[in-house]
């Protein structure tokens, strides 16, 4: 079957029993990440996100409340986005944040992956036109990452989920990340939020450097892992079925575009 599809080679290299393994072997974590309370972050006036399409390939509400969360709470001046897509996340990001830099293969990089014309017609459909921000263009394991090394307060991680992508992107965000102040955030974590993505945790894990990987957090209510060593929120073990809470109000409205 491989041999007649190579693409399924991919299932066999990240066969996630194998990475739970491997990062539980590394971390002795058998849960995955501790984590954070999603409502301990959250402001008492709640947040509004916007835009958000409410259509299948993007972020939970309150992945997208994360980012406006966090970039607010450091006054992020700063922030650098791995994975465009519709662009909802770099607009969350660019309401708050003066300077924002999103990058995602090119075009003819995805034309050349034998991507759909309409797929590929969907990226930057919110984002772009925005002043604030900065579309680049490339692959994210052979782009030069040098010019904005040290400089970027809010870190996004949400392009190839295969575990050596991760890794690459992750080793990438520690590098960018400003190394007093920085966050960085990590989207598809998990698969939903009581369930975890553990080719792409293995990823996280093995590309932090390892005096750093004390710092790594879930956030309960997301699909979202976090490096935020400033922000001290007690944590505990990701549990299921998890108990709801006290849960959300949320009000929808058309968003113009």
């Amino acid at each position: 079957m491989v041999a007649s599809h190579p693409a399924l080679l991919n299932k066999i290299l990240d066969d996630e029993d194998t990475y739970k393994k491997s990062f539980i072997e590394k971390s002795g974590m058998k849960k995955g990440l501790p984590e954070l309370s999603f409502y301990a972050l959250l402001p008492q006036n709640g947040v509004t996100i916007e835009p958000f399409a409410l259509l299948d390939g993007g972020s939970l509400p309150s992945d997208l409340a994360l980012i406006r969360i966090l970039a607010e709470r450091i006054n992020a001046q700063t922030y650098f986005e791995i994975g465009t897509w519709r662009g909802e996340s770099v607009m969350q990001a660019a309401a708050l944040i003066p300077k924002c830099y999103t990058l995602n293969l090119s075009e003819t990089e995805m034309k050349q992956r034998n991507w759909d014309d309409a797929y590929i017609k969907m990226h930057r459909y919110f984002s772009k036109g925005n002043p604030h921000i900065t579309h680049l263009e490339g692959d994210s394991r052979n782009f030069d990452f040098s010019p904005y090394y040290g400089k970027i307060d809010l870190v996004f991680v949400d392009g190839d989920h295969h575990r050596d992508s991760v890794k690459s992107d992750t080793e990438q965000a520690f590098k960018l990340v400003h190394p007093e102040t920085g966050i960085i955030i990590w989207h598809d974590y998990a698969h939903h939020p009581e369930n975890v993505r553990w080719n792409v945790l293995d990823g996280i894990y093995s590309g932090t450097p390892e005096g750093m990987r004390k710092d790594l957090r879930a956030v309960s209510n997301t699909l979202c892992a976090l490096y935020a060593p400033g922000i001290h929120v007690q944590t505990q073990e990701r549990s299921y079925p998890a108990n709801p809470g006290s849960g959300f109000s949320i009000h929808l409205k058309a968003f113009s575009k």
